[in-house]
């Protein structure tokens, strides 16, 4: 979708994190914004902050972890500023911690706030977006879907399956007027859930590396412009040990543990007494 201008799109988890970022990106575009999130303060001073940009802009309050607000968001969004031509699947959760220390009901609680509530926004958008013959939409994964780390389990693979569902969108709808993209992010710098770990005292190693807000907002509005179905944005050389985990995945298994990961998410559980 090249022209971003006068659109309209939704933006996931906004209150917060990354998505104020992601917001005030695509209202730089030009593009009106809904902003979505839990917090109703942060939502209304966010979309008054995008006005000011000379767009319009309303915000949606929304908890993902009850999946019954999913079609009021879609239907409420659509009232404010018309049919949405961009959605970006933006609101996740994290927690760091020992497989078996988790309960049930926060495994199913970051399934459905991570990949269930982005799979059925996309599929009541999807629709119209085939009838006008304009859309795109993206999904904010993280490099943990790529190469999942330990004391993650739930993360990672809501994360992969993110790229998984994207990879499908793009082979069912090859040609159509549609596009899809997902985006996988290392450690972010500056805000969200990497940040709040920094603030604790947890920092990633130099071989790790960091990202920013501004790259990854950058990263996603060229994956709209050039429909790109993967794009990963990390500080570290993490395109090498991707590819050779496809290759040789029992040498990644090896080497991964020294880069630093597994023992920065050992201490982190630790520290929130969730290691056992």
């Amino acid at each position: 979708m090249q022209d971003l201008r006068g659109r309209s799109a939704l933006v996931t988890g906004a209150s917060g994190g990354l998505g104020g970022h992601l917001a005030r990106g695509l209202a730089r575009e030009g593009m009106n914004v809904v902003v979505s999130g839990r917090r109703e303060d942060a939502l209304a001073a966010l979309a008054g902050e995008l006005g000011e940009l000379g767009v319009r802009a309303s915000a949606v309050p929304a908890d993902l972890s009850d999946l019954s607000r999913i079609e009021p968001l879609i239907e409420r969004a659509e009232a404010a500023l018309g049919p949405i031509d961009v959605l970006v699947n933006n609101a996740g959760v994290e927690m760091t911690s020992a497989f078996t220390s988790y309960t049930r009901e926060e495994l199913t609680s970051m399934v459905d706030v991570n990949l269930t509530a982005p799979l059925l926004l996309t599929h009541l958008v999807v629709p119209g977006m085939l009838s006008r013959e304009l859309g795109h939409v993206v999904f904010v994964s993280s490099v943990a879907g790529k190469l999942g780390p330990a004391y993650s389990e739930p993360y990672a693979a809501t994360k992969a399956a993110l790229v998984g569902l994207t990879q499908s969108l793009r082979a069912e709808y090859l040609g159509a007027p549609i596009g899809f993209s997902v985006v996988c992010p290392g450690f972010i710098a500056g805000d969200g859930m990497y940040q709040r770990m920094v603030e604790d005292g947890f920092k990633s190693n130099r071989m790790m590396g960091e990202t920013t807000t501004a790259k990854v907002t950058q990263k996603v509005i060229r994956a709209i412009r050039r429909d790109q179905g993967e794009v990963i944005e990390s500080g570290a050389p993490v395109r090498p040990m991707l590819a050779l985990g496809q290759l040789a995945p029992g040498l990644v298994e090896r080497v991964a543990p020294r880069v630093g990961v597994t023992e920065l998410f050992r201490r982190v559980a630790a520290s929130r007494d969730r290691d056992a």
